[in-house]
């Protein structure tokens, strides 16, 4: 009789525990960035103004190769800011309302 209960415990947790890890498993698949429906062209990349308020190394057509392909691109630049030397990171996210830019410093 006791043997039964621990046998059913142990059954159950197993369960609990798979089912926790296809939880895992679907999120990283449904979090991973996927490319935009309509795709992203050099006048609305040029639009939002990173090339004006930051320093990029990446060609304008390196970032929109990217941003098609997976939606999002993380650049790593410097604020254009005269005299000073600001490294950040600057994400472009090709949303349906358009692109958005976010930076985060390094």
């Amino acid at each position: 009789m006791v043997k039964l209960i621990r046998d059913e415990r142990e059954t159950g947790m197993r369960t609990v525990f798979q089912i926790l890890i296809s939880f895992g498993i679907l999120g990283v698949i449904v979090s991973c960035s996927i490319a935009p429906e309509i795709p992203v062209n050099r006048g609305e990349l040029m639009r939002t103004g990173i090339y004006n308020r930051y320093i990029i190394v990446e060609s304008p057509e390196e970032v929109l190769d990217h941003l098609n392909e997976h939606g999002e691109v993380i650049i790593e630049a410097k604020r254009n800011v005269p005299g000073k030397e600001y490294g950040v990171y600057v994400k472009v996210l090709a949303a349906p309302e358009g692109l958005e830019v976010h930076d985060y410093e390094r």
